[in-house]
């Protein structure tokens, strides 16, 4: 096993930082190291906001739901899924293109884009040391997060990345069972594989959370998710995403 890989593996996220900022030397190789990811089509249907102003970090904070860290870090970077610069580039040639811009298809690409280059920027950073976590909670209200960074249409910011020096390394949390994420030819269905490897894992979580709360939680995996689904999040979505431009076809 090389290095690279013991660095995927040991990942865990990180809510505690120092008051130690990044140097303009690594956010500039770690958005280097997002862009070295693959895109489709070669595309590159993305964008990173680094945000230094500390008080719409802190406005940003209270809109992903008052988590601190997302005020206190190294640094905090925006991925957005960004097709302005190719409408901006068809425009300039006298090209209407926004049939395929606003595809689903198109929608697609940018988001996964944006997703393999954050992944790199994340393996990157935890090879220098740092720590990471992914910030959905921007989400909870992107209406009021465009507004703030001031993004055009055809700009959907995404998530969320923080970046930093660790104060307080946490554990790594178990993932699922290898038979539960990978399938070989066709989808296994077998109801018996299912719940013996669900059942296990429910083991390995409610342990897990024992260990870490010294026995003030010990909650399954899949009653966590069973809670976390109930009911819809974030309903404003499939109408704001429509009104930035994406995903109308």
């Amino acid at each position: 096993m090389n290095k690279t890989i013991e660095t995927i593996l040991q990942h865990r996220s990180i809510r505690s930082f120092t008051d130690q900022r990044l140097t303009e030397e690594e956010i500039r190789v770690l958005v280097e190291s997002a862009q070295s990811a693959s895109t489709s089509s070669y595309i590159q249907a993305y964008s990173i906001i680094g945000v230094t102003d500390q008080s719409k970090k802190r406005e940003l904070a209270a809109l992903a739901g008052n988590q601190p860290y997302v005020e206190k870090n190294g640094h905090l970077f925006v991925f957005c899924a960004d097709l302005y610069r190719h409408d901006k580039i068809a425009g300039n040639k006298g090209e209407d293109v926004k049939a395929s811009l606003e595809g689903t298809e198109t929608f697609m690409v940018s988001v996964i884009d944006a997703a393999l280059a954050a992944q790199n920027m994340a393996i990157a950073a935890e090879s220098m040391g740092l720590g990471i976590c992914y910030i959905g909670g921007i989400r909870n209200d992107l209406e009021k997060v465009a507004e703030i960074l001031k993004t055009p249409e055809y700009v959907l910011p995404l998530f969320g990345f923080v970046v930093g020096h660790p104060a307080n390394p946490s554990s790594k949390k178990p993932r699922l069972p290898f038979e539960h994420i990978y399938h070989e030819n066709t989808y296994n269905v077998d109801e018996g594989d299912f719940q013996k490897h669900l059942t296990a894992y429910d083991e390995t979580i409610s342990s897990y959370y024992e260990n870490r709360t010294n026995g003030k939680r010990a909650d399954k995996w899949t009653e966590q998710i069973t809670q976390n689904l109930k009911e819809p999040k974030r309903t404003y979505m499939h109408r704001f995403v429509k009104e930035k431009g994406f995903n109308k076809r």
